[in-house]
């Protein structure tokens, strides 16, 4: 009874792996740059990259930001907070047009359309 209630944990845990790393791969990508993966790797832990690729900020708007989000646990390097910003700033600054995303409706339309095919 102990070994089948350790490989049932051992499925649950793996599925579970799994399934997050589905959900980031679903995330779109942020903008190259030198702290583009910095940057992903702080943020995506609480929310996808969709939030911040709708964001248009001025500079000391994303200082706020950064420092909000540090406050409420954002794993970010002091040495870094400043090159956050920077890149940030400079990636969706309140001067460029905001991104457009597809609305959560199409999203599941569109996995509606791809489960259907998929059965026939």
């Amino acid at each position: 009874m102990l070994s089948f209630n350790k490989s049932v944990y051992i499925t649950l845990v793996a599925l579970a792996m799994l399934n997050c790393k589905l959900l980031l791969a679903q995330s779109p990508e942020l903008p190259p740059g030198s702290m583009e993966k910095k940057v992903t790797t702080a943020c995506t832990e609480c929310h996808e990259s969709r939030i911040i690729l709708q964001q248009r900020l001025s500079k000391p708007a994303w200082t706020k930001e950064v420092d909000k989000m540090i406050k409420w646990g954002a794993v970010v390097d002091a040495a870094d907070r400043d090159a956050f910003i920077d890149y940030l700033s400079t990636n969706f600054s309140a001067d460029k047009a905001p991104e457009q995303m597809p609305r959560a409706t199409s999203i599941k339309k569109q996995t509606a359309k791809t489960n259907l095919s998929l059965k026939h």
